[in-house]
């Protein structure tokens, strides 16, 4: 933490409201570490068919970039996020960013798919304190009535650099190789880490004092002992299981006959992704004024009657579904991580920046281990057994969904509309 930020931290200055310069800022500097964090992620993705093709490996094997980033920033969230907190959230962000950055740098250098994959995984580690850290710091420096608005703002930047990040691998990459496409990324997520540490304001709320690895098991049990926070968990990680399947393999239905689309053209499927920031940041504002279940189910139910519409070798259907697809998730992931932080707010002993933390846990380990999985499913029973085995991780999430609705809030704040 900079002097700045112990001053203003000291001062119990109060949460940053809408319309304020303190919240605008906040809300760039965090758009930008979304942003930066999904441009480094999810890049990987458009250029999957190249990868394939390049190493002489399976679409399922392919996925192993990927999964190998996800894999490993699930595995280190929660102890990470726990133990930096107390270093000063905004250092350690901003330190996330510039490492993951250096070794976005490195991976067009990788010799091997091997090396690839390793350098990927060392991605994921770097990049683990970043998400939860960023929920935290909005729910301690944005007041409760704005936090849903918040939250999708910065899923909002998530969105953007999910497509920029995919778009520019796959068009520097059709003109100059997959290694130049990778360098390219790299220098986006360097502009974006530079950005954020620059427009972020100094903190309203102190840190945490310092977090011994032994001590999260309390607040850990009583987090997967709340029945709602489950739900949440379970959603996230079938949500995003769905999700990373059908953008993982869609390019390799498009590259193969009957579309045959030159790979440049595929990867423009990738501007579904627009549709995502403005779901992110109308779901979060509805559900913070007409309630986070209603809005939930029925991001769930689009996402549901999406992929069903991809089905048809029709051009059109597909990227109509894509597009209902892109909606439906980021619109029930924005309402369900901001649900997170404010359970956990409510229970007695929770810690927000732990329930975020399992949150992205369950996010990230769906992104990994479902975005495999539907490999297997595309490699021996095509299209129509990726939507099959897609509609029942949706189904699942929808059932969650459901459930919540018999939940009450916790015992210590039943009152609370917000539960």
């Amino acid at each position: 933490m900079t002097t700045t930020e112990r001053s203003a931290a000291s001062t119990g200055a109060a949460p940053h409201e809408r319309g304020t310069p303190g919240f605008r800022r906040l809300g760039a500097a965090l758009w930008c570490s979304g942003l930066a964090t999904f441009v480094l992620v999810y890049s990987v993705q458009g250029l999957l068919p190249t990868l394939s093709q390049q190493f002489g490996v399976s679409s399922s094997v392919t996925s192993l970039v990927l999964s190998a980033t996800t894999g490993t920033l699930a595995l280190a969230v929660l102890p990470l996020s726990a133990l930096l907190e107390s270093w000063g959230r905004a250092r350690v962000m901003t330190w996330a960013l510039g490492i993951s950055a250096a070794l976005a740098m490195l991976a067009p250098l990788a010799p091997t798919f091997g090396a690839l994959v390793a350098v990927r995984a060392l991605q994921g580690i770097t990049l683990a304190a970043l998400p939860a850290l960023s929920m935290a710091h909005l729910a301690k420096e944005v007041a409760p009535r704005h936090l849903g608005g918040a939250v999708g703002l910065m899923i909002a930047g998530n969105t953007l650099g999910g497509l920029s990040g995919r778009l520019v691998a796959s068009v520097v990459a059709d003109v100059g190789g997959w290694r130049a496409g990778l360098a390219a990324v790299g220098v986006v997520s360097v502009i974006a880490a530079v950005a954020f540490r620059w427009l972020l304001p100094a903190a309203t709320a102190p840190d945490p004092s310092p977090t011994r690895l032994r001590d999260l098991g309390g607040p850990l049990l009583r987090h997967l002992r709340d029945p709602g926070l489950l739900c949440l968990f379970g959603i996230a990680f079938l949500l995003m299981g769905a999700f990373v399947t059908v953008y993982n393999y869609l390019g390799f239905r498009l590259l193969a006959p009957p579309f045959s689309l030159p790979a440049a053209l595929t990867g423009l499927i990738f501007l579904g992704y627009l549709a995502g920031g403005w779901a992110s940041t109308g779901a979060g504002r509805l559900g913070d004024r007409f309630g986070r279940r209603p809005v939930l189910w029925i991001s769930a139910v689009i996402a549901l009657a999406g992929i069903w519409l991809t089905e048809p070798d029709s051009l059109i259907a597909i990227l109509a579904g894509l597009l209902l697809v892109t909606v439906g998730f980021f619109g029930a992931h924005s309402v369900a991580s901001s649900w997170v932080g404010r359970r956990s707010s409510m229970l007695d002993g929770g810690v927000p920046a732990q329930a975020s933390s399992l949150y992205l846990f369950a996010y990230y380990a769906g992104s990994s281990a479902g975005g495999a999985v539907g490999g297997i499913a595309f490699d021996h029973l095509g299209w129509l057994g990726l939507v099959g085995y897609v509609s029942a991780l949706l189904l699942g999430a929808l059932t969650l969904a459901l459930t919540l609705r018999r939940i009450p809030a916790p015992r210590s704040a039943r009152s609370a509309r917000s539960a």
